[in-house]
């Protein structure tokens, strides 16, 4: 069941909505149970072969997370072997729901070069969000482990991992951020002003994906596709077809996170922002601070730190910081690509810190210098991104050389050929114009708190309170009824494969 669905929007969201909040009138826990039953059904209605798998995790974590908790009647050698065999257990699922065909697949490359027999493929489906819960989890395990964990409740724990807004693409969330607002009775009573402004920024992450990441995958597509099947890329058709790439993953996956966070406001409950203007990023350590923020503050504390993190030198800082982040490319997908995207831009942050070590010395940049900045910055992440988004290493080779201009040049031949196709129409342009236009200088969707409703705000001038609050209500409903008409094909977000 897809966010911009009439199924999602129009029977499941509602029927949950009222649910919840006439349980909740009676009982909290109650309320919170049927929740996480609805959030099972959610993810069921995906797979239900996949749901026995994620109750028997969610299981096994929290009687594991139980036992890790100093105080509880088990030393800490103990508790310390019971981590390892819980991270070992969760990774261990992980590696094989998701890694053992790109592993049999390699062996059986080594294999085939020497002539033996190969391997055969294990044909495993992949359980959708499995990298979402598990990292989850394995969180909750560890912070368990060092005693940040208070909240007991198998019901919240239950809700925590499978709250269907974020159950599916994330964001990766922390114990801390939510499991209290579960425990809080005044989660489960209906605040008017939280259910207008998520609906205003679930309207919003709806209009990211329906107009303007679906119609730029559209394009994107064209052109990784068409290189996966043979066409050598221009230079035009190259640089137009990474830039919707850009612009779409960016609009689709904020996007999804926007839905979720207004989605859960609607609910009560406020999920951490994943996404601040990344785009808008002038060093690459920036645009990590700023690109979903849930998955690089996992990375940093739970792999990075304690890899040793700069605690240990600054050769061994680069290397930590390197293998995180190559660590982080191989969790996207069993993929070679993925893990050369991760180098990159482990590759990129390196580069970074030495210069600001080396030659910037904290001094603060100029006005030109930020505009260089961001330029480079931005054109890292495009280039990066090109390995992401190929089908293969042949194919993301091919993209580069037609970058580069190897397979036609900016000549009047190649500029007739670029005329010709897709790229020439005036939506391209238009919707690219309008994506770079809200990824550079508009703020992040969340900061709609700041203005809607204006009732505050504005308490002084009623009447001008009731004109913009009426305004920004209509411009948000006919904003959700164009997306509306938007529905009716399937289009999963891209995070779902990961």
């Amino acid at each position: 069941m897809l966010f911009n669905s009439y199924a999602f929007i129009f029977f499941f969201f509602p029927i949950v909505f009222i649910g919840f909040f006439l349980i909740g009138k009676q009982n909290a826990r109650a309320a919170a149970g049927f929740l996480a039953l609805a959030s099972l059904f959610f993810y069921g209605w995906w797979s239900i072969k996949a749901v026995p798998l994620l109750v028997v995790s969610i299981c096994f974590n929290y009687w594991i997370g139980l036992r890790l908790t100093p105080g509880h009647g088990h030393t800490d050698a103990t508790r310390k072997r019971l981590l390892v065999l819980a991270l070992v257990v969760n990774l261990g699922v992980l590696a094989v729901f998701k890694y053992a065909n790109f592993f049999v697949g390699n062996v059986n490359d080594g294999l085939a070069a020497a002539g033996i027999a190969q391997l055969p493929l294990l044909h495993i489906a992949l359980p959708i969000g499995i990298s979402f819960y598990t990292f989850t989890q394995i969180a909750f395990l560890v912070d368990c482990w060092q005693g940040k964990v208070h909240e007991r409740s198998f019901v919240h724990y239950l809700l925590f991992v499978t709250y269907f807004p974020h159950l599916i693409a994330g964001p990766v969330l922390h114990h801390a951020q939510m499991m209290p607002q579960f425990a809080d009775d005044s989660t489960y009573r209906l605040d008017a002003n939280k259910v207008a402004l998520g609906i205003a920024i679930f309207t919003f992450g709806l209009a990211k994906k329906l107009l303007i990441a679906d119609p730029l995958g559209q394009y994107a597509d064209l052109m990784f596709t068409g290189v996966h099947n043979g066409v050598m890329p221009t230079v035009y058709t190259s640089w137009f077809g990474v830039l919707a790439y850009t612009l779409q993953i960016y609009f689709d996956f904020s996007g999804y996170s926007d839905m979720a966070i207004g989605l859960s406001l609607c609910l009560g409950v406020r999920l951490p922002l994943n996404f601040n203007s990344p785009y808008k990023s002038t060093n690459i350590i920036e645009f990590w601070r700023r690109w979903h923020i849930s998955l690089s503050t996992f990375l940093r504390d739970y792999l990075y730190v304690p890899l040793g993190g700069n605690r240990k030198g600054p050769g061994r800082r680069y290397m930590n910081l390197f293998i995180t982040m190559l660590l982080g490319g191989l969790w996207h997908g069993a993929a070679w690509t993925f893990v050369l995207w991760g180098a990159l831009h482990g590759a990129f942050l390196t580069i970074n810190h030495l210069w600001n070590a080396k030659v910037r010395r904290n001094a603060t940049p100029g006005r030109l210098a930020r505009v260089i900045g961001w330029l480079v910055t931005f054109l890292c992440v495009m280039i990066a991104w090109v390995v992401f988004r190929a089908e293969s290493m042949h194919a993301a080779m091919d993209i580069y050389k037609g970058m580069l201009g190897m397979h036609g040049g900016p000549s009047l031949g190649a500029f007739r050929e670029f005329t010709a196709i897709p790229y020439r129409k005036p939506e391209f342009f238009q919707t690219t114009l309008v994506a770079l236009f809200i990824c550079l200088a508009l703020p992040p969707t969340i900061s709609l708190e700041r203005w809607v409703p204006q009732a505050q705000a504005l308490a002084g001038r009623p009447r001008l309170a009731w004109i913009f609050t009426a305004l920004m209500a209509f411009g948000t409903v006919y904003l959700l009824g164009v997306c509306v008409s938007k529905l009716g094909s399937y289009s999963p977000f891209l995070y779902f494969q990961f």
